[in-house]
């Protein structure tokens, strides 16, 4: 039998892998078509993202308010609370950055949810000024103090943006002292936000002996004493680490 020439063999060959394929799909085999393909259609989900954020980003204007141009947004989220305790305003966003960032967002917008037919996400939890700094967070890192950081967390924790979550996290790390130790302890107990619970014990660990002083440890008492055996019991189990670790050093 006539072998093939080396032409016809190099020619049934993936330009992608080189491995050699009974049909290719423009001159690639199926699986490197296939990948190609996800990683176009990837592409495109990308550029519409950054598309939207752009058309976001051009409807508002330094001051805070909403500037009339050629994009418009699809969706609004609603809080009780208008700016400065007035009457509620909505904050307009887009399904596709909404939906890219966090997984309850998508659930809600893709499914036949009343959130999906009115466009409209209601907030019932934090403030106008927080719900704006959330929504603006989605797009471009925004500026935040403390208080608005204690609300953005929460507001990342029951939309599962982890990384929103993550960064309040470590705001308030940096902010923390042995005043607000037990006010954070018992937030982030609250909230799950296991980097600031951690921070935080370490910190009421430290200063053990003056823990009965502190002026927030006697309502902590009152109102959750169930938070105050885990806190005793985390100091326990960070302290007999802590020996274990010098009598390791030691030897």
């Amino acid at each position: 039998m006539q072998r093939p020439c080396k032409e016809e063999t190099d020619s049934m060959r993936c330009t992608s892998c080189k491995e050699e394929c009974v049909t290719l799909y423009a001159g690639a085999c199926k699986r490197c078509s296939e990948e190609a393909s996800e990683t176009k259609e990837e592409l495109k989900r990308e550029v519409e993202i950054l598309k939207a954020k752009v058309a976001f980003l051009t409807l508002w204007s330094p001051n805070g308010h909403r500037d009339p141009g050629p994009g418009f947004t699809d969706v609004v989220l609603v809080a009780d609370d208008g700016p400065n305790g007035g009457p509620s305003m909505p904050v307009p966003a887009h399904r596709t950055i909404l939906a890219s960032q966090s997984p309850v967002f998508k659930a809600m917008l893709e499914d036949e949810m009343k959130e999906s037919r009115n466009c409209t996400i209601k907030i019932s939890d934090v403030s106008y000024d927080a719900v704006r700094a959330f929504v603006g967070y989605l797009y471009a890192e925004a500026c935040l103090d403390e208080q608005m950081v204690c609300e953005l967390l929460v507001s990342a924790e029951k939309y599962q943006v982890e990384y929103l979550k993550a960064y309040c996290e470590k705001f308030l790390v940096s902010k923390l002292n042995w005043d607000n130790s037990i006010i954070y302890y018992a937030f982030a107990h609250l909230h799950n936000a296991k980097l600031l619970l951690e921070a935080a014990v370490s910190l009421i660990v430290d200063n053990l002996d003056e823990l009965r002083n502190h002026q927030e440890y006697s309502e902590l008492v009152e109102k959750d004493p169930r938070l105050v055996v885990e806190l005793y019991e985390a100091c326990l189990a960070k302290q007999k680490k802590n020996a274990a670790a010098k009598d390791t050093s030691a030897k």
